[in-house]
């Protein structure tokens, strides 16, 4: 029986193919080029239990070819594996060959691979999330402005609540207040979009039929309250 680990970075990926007794069988770093990689596991494929792929930000495409391709893949949960720090060898080539290794124990922590149509919605709700946390920064920047300026406390509906003549009635210097002025811009852009999301997600997010509530949860964890409707 052999074990892929597959170590998946911005323009390379280190795969590493193992038997069942650890002996490496093959280890190499490859452009990130689909067909090139999976030309490299097809002398294996018959005995092959699976391919174990790091989740990193650019899985996507990894995941999906090799799959297409008839490949049995596992998506590696990396923040779980931290557990198994203490087992881990330094440097990529190692770090596949490591994941074989797990995946052949039977220790490997798995993430859920979502099915390509459900996960423009999931990303969409984390954009919601990246968002919402640029429009505190630029809140809490404009208060931070008005207590060292003015000693003046906002809370953060009042600071989204500011007009053009609220901030010229407040006399700040003038560079201080082109700086005031900016984050106000960036943050009025900021809620109308988390606004056009949160619209988008409202309408589309739905239980699945036979009752999974992943989607829900995904979008829940995100920070965002929906509506869930039972089709």
């Amino acid at each position: 029986m052999k074990y892929t680990g597959i170590d998946l970075h911005s323009n390379n990926a280190v795969v590493a193919v193992i038997d069942d007794q650890d002996r490496v069988l093959y280890c190499k770093r490859l452009a990130n080029d689909l067909s090139s990689i999976v030309a490299v596991l097809a002398p294996f494929r018959e005995d092959l239990q699976g391919v174990v792929v790091e989740s990193t930000y650019n899985w996507y495409w990894l995941v999906d070819g090799l799959m297409a391709a008839g490949f049995v893949v596992h998506l590696a949960n990396t923040a779980a594996i931290k557990q198994y720090e203490g087992l881990k060898y330094a440097g990529d080539e190692r770090d596949a060959v490591f994941l074989a290794h797990i995946f052949r124990l039977g220790l490997l922590p798995e993430g859920y691979i979502y099915p390509p149509q459900e996960r423009g919605l999931r990303d969409l709700a984390r954009k919601r999330m990246q968002l919402v946390q640029q429009s505190t920064l630029n809140t809490l920047s404009i208060e931070n402005i008005l207590a060292r300026q003015l000693n003046l406390h906002l809370n953060a509906d009042q600071v989204r609540h500011l007009d053009s003549a609220a901030v010229t009635a407040l006399a700040l210097p003038l560079h201080i207040e082109t700086a005031l002025a900016a984050n106000l811009a960036v943050l009025r852009t900021l809620q109308a979009q988390i606004r056009a999301i949160e619209s988008v997600l409202h309408r589309e997010v739905k239980l699945r039929p036979e009752g999974s509530v992943r989607l829900a949860d995904v979008v829940r964890l995100c920070g965002v309250r929906v509506v869930i409707l039972i089709r």
